[in-house]
């Protein structure tokens, strides 16, 4: 196969119709991103096909780049993607999707969405950075990454609280605000699409919770920016195929 490497597109699959349906737009605005390059979807649990599959037969053609669409590192990145590509020296998998100051931009604007909105914060409001968690420490450092680099943003504390892996979990943190004085807590969905812990952050008895980040330019961005940033490794050249593979520019960047 000629052109540039594929591109699969790897997210963690779900039971929710809702989430399947955010997931293949968000896939498809990335596809946009990327003019000239061939797509595919791949998942690591719940659904199919599985990334395995998919690289396998992809690998079948020509060199791929696998981007996970998780926005950690962790044990999905490291064992079920990184398993699917060891095999193949022509198929490398890129950084997961965080941090990345576009999905700051991104919880802004979803929280931006809420009542009052993003200048509608208050003294004694308190925001929860609610992430899927994980049991992985790379998972861990990601997250308060994440939000050190929203705290930058938000006149608001931000603590973390997680769904599953690491604690806080997120009832926990949501009660540990308050416990320290909060009038009124916000949850900030890090999650990417609704499903099984969009579900968990509606649950954990914030009084406003933003929408998972969703189908958006600045996501499918960060998509091709990873992309862009891990081609290279596989073709040995980074002009090879011209613009796909040349370094993102400031529009996916900052």
């Amino acid at each position: 196969m000629t052109g540039p490497p594929v591109l699969i597109a790897c997210s963690h699959g779900t039971r929710s119709a809702d989430g399947r349906a955010t997931i293949a737009a968000l896939v498809a605005e990335a596809a946009r991103e990327l003019p000239g390059v061939r797509v595919e979807h791949a998942v690591v649990d719940v659904e199919l096909p599985e990334v395995a599959d998919v690289v396998a037969r992809v690998a079948a053609d020509g060199p791929a780049v696998v981007v996970p669409l998780l926005l950690s590192e962790g044990h999905h990145t490291r064992v079920d993607i990184g398993a699917a590509c060891a095999a193949y020296t022509q198929v490398t998998a890129s950084s997961a999707l965080g941090p990345h100051p576009l999905l700051v931009q991104l919880l802004r604007e979803r929280l931006g969405e809420l009542p009052g909105g993003d200048a509608g914060f208050r003294p004694g409001d308190h925001v929860v950075l609610a992430a899927a968690g994980s049991t992985d420490a790379a998972s861990a450092r990601a997250v308060e990454r994440m939000r050190d680099l929203l705290q930058a943003e938000l006149p608001a504390p931000i603590t973390l609280g997680y769904g599953a892996g690491a604690r806080p979990r997120l009832p926990e943190a949501v009660a540990a605000a308050r416990a320290a004085g909060a009038r009124r807590v916000v949850a900030a969905s890090y999650v990417l699409a609704p499903g099984h812990f969009a579900g968990l952050v509606r649950r954990s008895g914030a009084d406003l919770v933003s929408a998972p980040l969703g189908v958006h330019r600045a996501a499918a961005s960060v998509i091709a920016a990873r992309y862009r940033e891990a081609a290279p490794a596989i073709t040995g050249q980074d002009r090879r195929h011209g613009r796909i593979l040349e370094a993102p520019t400031k529009e996916t960047t900052s």
